[in-house]
């Protein structure tokens, strides 16, 4: 029986075999030869540890470790689960012929496969690295096909197995992430003991906690500090706005503990009383404190006692009508993202965060419908519209993590719902160049006017769900927020956008 992709498959070959590449001959064989065993990735991972420090290295080993796990998948399943000769070398000119031809099975290609790898496991820690390493595993693979070891659909199997071993690499052991920049030092007491230090404790926030809970360990890293916990049946805004006039009366700081929600209600009240927040991560969210390189009570308490504090940016929500104003400290959105972060952070652990967010992407186009906004005076068709306080990094509309603190910026990313973006942004999730669709648009800006023409429409922020008024303004607070910071990153901070 005749597959017709195989005689897509032959002719393919043919044309690459009768065509001459200018420049290929010294150096596609060379290099084709060179990735055997995989010394080739091997000498780059070595050159990589020297001279690209801390993230050099990080890269180099997950790009090795991804190398050996398609290496393994390739040989112990790939080519003994498919039996298939290489190709006739007659239409290959002799000089781009290898002197010693391999004998095992054709499909898939190992070469491809460890060259794919390497590359996608070091893009997963460092896309400079990633981006330098593309052209070069490229290269390898299609050396492949010049020399005449094996056809094209080898060469794409390959690579495929090569990427999904570098993304079940980062599934089994995430990348380490990186703190984004903080904003400008502040000056703030140094509360030693936690005197001055007046926190409340969100008790409902999070699951039950693991070891001993979080109220214990404050009162045993600060014991001078006062320390209230709320339950189901106090009212939080209430007992953060007295701990907030307590601690301005004093000269202190208010503390919280609880999710990103707490957090931005008691950012709210600090703002108000112009007193420096001290965050303790303790809720089911906490990417605040993360970002602020706060990953345990433990952290805060150690921040608090040094004096080590930043001036970081809140963004807020304002309505027009009557101006009143809230904040939210991490995103704003409307429409399907709430969905869309739901099905992301379900699969993010198991297969990553890029493969995650094109799973939701998918799911959401699938199930929502699109939602009509006024952006700017202009009328949008849109699935969802996400902002974030300052830029973040991410593969597609899903944002993964920020850059930076204090860059003044909102990160706005809108999907449309105009004719047929449904499906041409299915096909962009797909393939994976969400950012590249022309349905997906993406913008830094300082300020966002939206209106939206009906009710029944709901916002997020900060993991928090509210009706959304028919008007509303994005932007920044002026000044910014005084928080408890860890230890600063070792990088250079980055700036604004050109």
């Amino acid at each position: 029986m005749t597959y017709p992709w195989k005689e897509w498959d032959r002719a393919l070959f043919a044309q690459v075999a009768g065509r001459h590449w200018p420049g290929a001959e010294p150096v596609l064989p060379k290099l084709s030869r060179a990735a055997n065993h995989g010394r080739l990735w091997f000498a780059v991972a070595a050159g990589m540890a020297v001279v690209g420090g801390r993230e050099g290295r990080r890269a180099a080993l997950r790009g090795v470790g991804s190398l050996a796990l398609a290496s393994l998948t390739v040989n112990t399943v790939g080519k003994g689960a498919v039996r298939r000769a290489r190709p006739v070398l007659d239409a290959v000119p002799v000089i781009r012929r290898l002197h010693h031809q391999p004998v095992t099975s054709s499909f898939p290609s190992g070469h491809a496969a460890s060259a794919a790898a390497f590359a996608a496991g070091a893009a997963a820690e460092s896309g400079a690295w990633g981006t330098a390493l593309a052209p070069v595993a490229a290269s390898v693979a299609f050396s492949r096909i010049y020399t005449g070891v094996h056809y094209p659909s080898d060469v794409l199997v390959g690579s495929a197995l090569g990427v999904g071993a570098a993304l079940a690499l980062r599934a089994a052991v995430p990348p380490v992430a990186r703190q984004p920049q903080p904003g400008p030092a502040a000056s703030v007491p140094e509360l030693r003991g936690g005197a001055g230090l007046h926190v409340v404790v969100n008790a409902a926030s999070g699951p039950p906690p693991l070891l001993s809970p979080p109220l214990d360990r404050i009162r045993q890293a600060l014991p001078m500090a006062e320390v209230v916990e709320r339950t189901e049946d106090d009212d939080l805004a209430e007992l953060l706005e007295k701990a907030g006039r307590a601690a301005a009366e004093e000269g202190g700081a208010l503390g919280v503990c609880g999710g990103d929600g707490t957090v931005c209600l008691a950012a709210e009240i600090a703002l108000r009383c112009k007193v420096p927040l001290a965050v303790f991560p303790g809720g089911t969210r906490n990417h605040f404190a993360l970002d602020l390189g706060l990953n345990s009570v433990e952290d805060t308490a150690m921040a608090v006692a040094a004096g080590r504090a930043a001036v970081v940016d809140v963004a807020r929500r304002t309505d027009p009508s009557d101006g009143t104003w809230s904040p939210f400290l991490n995103t704003f959105s409307i429409g399907s993202y709430p969905e869309l972060v739901r099905v992301r952070e379900r699969w993010s652990r198991r297969i990553g965060s890029w493969p995650a967010s094109v799973l939701a992407a998918v799911h959401v186009l699938r199930t929502s419908e699109p939602l009509t906004v006024e952006v700017n005076g202009r009328p949008r068709s849109v699935w969802l519209l996400f902002a974030g306080n300052c830029r973040y990094s991410s593969w597609g509309p899903a944002p993964v993590r920020r850059r930076d603190l204090s860059d003044g910026l909102l990160d706005v990313r809108i999907v449309d719902g105009g004719p047929f973006a449904r499906s041409r942004l299915l096909g962009a999730a797909l393939t994976g160049v969400l950012t590249g669709s022309p349905v997906y648009a993406t913008a830094s800006v300082r300020r966002l006017r939206l209106r939206v023409p009906g009710s029944g429409v709901h916002l997020a922020y900060d993991g928090e769900v509210a009706p959304a008024p028919r008007e509303l303004v994005l932007d920044k607070v002026p000044g910014g927020l005084t928080v408890y910071r860890g230890p600063s990153p070792s990088r250079p901070r980055q700036g604004a956008p050109d």
